[in-house]
């Protein structure tokens, strides 16, 4: 039995990459984490140690900050794009490209009432996604965010579930319901987006549609912002989901003579219940 070289490629992780705009004296930031990999015909790396074909990891790194300048960053989406592009065309023995870039959100420290022009504060702890997968034949686009963390403080339920031997679970007819959702969502190739417009609706969207269903479950709340999102949207083509269930489970204050009608709680990190799921289109098929 023969011994193979399998699927491999290589790169440069976590780049961290910030980009000031100071063409006026009102600034702008993009807060970028950037990681490339190449794939295609590296095998004489591996198996003779030969180099001759291999883009250094460190020349992806440079490209990463050069790109940053020379190309811009208007949007993740858009400098993962021609960064791909570009370190495809430095390597002739790549077949393609992986970028993924997470942008980290500043706002403008407000003074007397305004923002300020070059003075920033850190947004929480949620973060905008980006993977590009760049081929010859095409361009994948998924954007996303993870870390966007929302509660409901009532309009929540969850009962009617499976019960065995082993379940102590209650049945609750109100409830807190809280998540940080990552959500990732796959563009079709329907031409030019506007990249920044069409993260501001969906996040947008998301969190509308949190806040106004009201919800049997957790898997319902994500299959109703799923599908909210792919009518709103047809240049994208699925959505999917990731949530863990933080729980709040109400404290029994009546050792302490107090009664407490939902309103004090402890906020359990783990363990959690992690729910998953990808809304998507219907598959049209010919008849």
């Amino acid at each position: 039995m023969g011994i193979v070289l399998g699927p491999n490629q290589y790169g440069k992780s976590e780049n961290r990459v910030v980009r000031i705009v100071r063409d006026t004296p009102r600034h702008e930031i993009r807060d970028l984490n950037v990681s490339t990999s190449l794939r295609g015909d590296f095998a004489a790396a591996h198996t003779d140690g030969d180099q001759s074909q291999v883009l250094p990891t460190d020349t992806q790194k440079n490209t990463a900050f050069a790109f940053a300048k020379k190309h811009g960053v208007s949007s993740p989406e858009d400098y993962a794009l021609a960064l791909a592009r570009r370190l495809v065309e430095a390597t002739p023995a790549a077949t393609g490209a992986l970028v993924r870039v997470e942008e980290y959100a500043w706002d403008r420290i407000t003074v007397d009432g305004a923002g300020h022009d070059h003075s920033f504060v850190r947004r929480g702890a949620e973060v905008r996604t980006t993977e590009v997968d760049l081929s010859s034949e095409a361009a994948h686009v998924v954007s996303g965010l993870r870390e966007l963390t929302v509660l409901k403080s009532t309009g929540s339920e969850f009962k009617g579930f499976l019960q065995d031997e082993y379940t102590t679970l209650p049945e609750a007819d109100d409830r807190i319901l809280a998540t940080a959702l990552t959500a990732r969502w796959r563009y079709a190739d329907r031409g030019r987006i506007d990249w920044n417009a069409a993260y501001a609706e969906v996040r947008a969207l998301l969190l509308a549609t949190f806040a106004t269903t009201y919800s049997r479950a957790l898997q319902e709340t994500l299959y109703a912002m799923g599908r909210a999102v792919l009518e709103a949207h047809d240049e994208i083509e699925e959505i999917s989901f990731a949530a863990p269930n933080k729980h709040h489970f109400l404290v029994d204050l009546a050792p302490f003579g107090l009664e407490n009608p939902g309103e004090v709680f402890i906020a359990a990190d783990r363990p959690y219940g992690l729910i998953e799921a990808t809304v998507t289109r219907e598959a049209n098929v010919d008849e």
